[in-house]
């Protein structure tokens, strides 16, 4: 295949091309400046057809869509919410039109999401028929995916990827903690009841080559784990594979002083099923298969043998 990727350099799209050549496909990366190489594309994401040129995208056969500014980067001032939103539904708003202005489209597109969509579920489960939830990420997402929309009337299968909390050794959220984690300074945030819905970055690799293919799926999928874990469970796994144990906790308060309306993401709780993916595939697709202590053993379990 030819696959066409925004957000290629970050931790996701690099494992994601890194499968794809291990494969044999082909990933034409969509970047900023000017291109290297005949394996990249330039963008501009702020223009309305995305500056993209008609004969720039032909050949695709799909194309996965995963450029947005990070969530959890800084406080949340109205400039950077701006930024976050704008990256996302600006972004894919051109995308989309470059898309739809083709003669011979890509015949399938991926298009980020997040599992924001669904917003402060507390302990109830939600999967992919619950309606949006409230709040600032839920109203991106919201929007972020009615952008993507009309690329289905071209012919193009969209599929909306419904991404939670991705977990690797390599970076994001984990390899941030990681230092800390192994100083023994893992700390549980606020209560810990509130409820991650995670997923390894092998996994999520490894689900949307399987979407990649998979042409009876389209519309929003959950990404994440079948097992969601409490922010307690998640700090006692993650200092036991770093070798401590988890002994202290960040108070709500602190939390929201340092960090302002962001801290609400953290003390929310998302108990989101992937239950389009269990229908479609079973659990034979996540290769980490179990619970959140499982799930890190053997990343960490992995890193350790490569270590020696």
């Amino acid at each position: 295949m030819r696959v066409v990727v925004s957000g290629s350099t970050g931790l996701i799209g690099t494992a994601l091309g890194a499968s794809l050549a291990s494969t044999g496909d082909e990933m034409i990366r969509l970047v900023r400046r000017p291109p290297a190489s005949p394996a990249e594309i330039q963008w501009d994401p702020g223009a309305a057809d995305g500056g993209i040129g008609r004969a720039a995208l032909a050949g695709a056969d799909a194309v996965v869509h995963l450029a947005g500014a990070p969530i959890a980067a800084g406080r949340w001032t109205a400039a950077r919410k701006q930024e976050i939103r704008d990256s996302r539904v600006a972004g894919t708003r051109g995308l989309v039109s470059a898309l739809t202005a083709m003669d011979h489209p890509p015949s399938v597109l991926l298009s980020g999401s997040a599992i924001g969509y669904y917003g402060d579920t507390g302990g109830r489960e939600v999967d992919e028929s619950a309606p949006a939830g409230t709040g600032f990420l839920a109203d991106v997402v919201s929007d972020w995916e009615a952008t993507a929309a009309p690329a289905e009337d071209a012919g193009i299968r969209v599929v909306n990827l419904r991404t939670g909390i991705v977990l690797s050794r390599q970076g994001g959220m984990l390899g941030r903690l990681l230092p800390l984690f192994r100083l023994g300074l893992g700390a549980r945030i606020g209560s810990g009841t509130q409820v991650m819905s995670w997923i390894m970055l092998t996994d999520w690799v490894r689900i949307v080559r399987f979407l990649l293919d998979r042409r009876d799926v389209e519309g929003p999928v959950n990404l994440t784990a079948p097992h969601p874990a409490t922010n307690a469970e998640f700090t006692a796994a993650l200092a036991s594979a770093a070798g401590h144990r988890a002994r202290l906790g960040l108070p709500a308060g602190a939390l929201r002083f340092g960090l302002g309306e962001v801290a609400s993401e953290l003390l929310s709780s998302a108990r989101v099923m992937p239950r389009r993916l269990l229908d479609a595939g079973g659990k034979e697709l996540w290769l980490s298969g179990g619970p959140i202590d499982t799930a890190l053993a053997a990343e960490f379990g992995t890193a350790r043998r490569e270590a020696g």
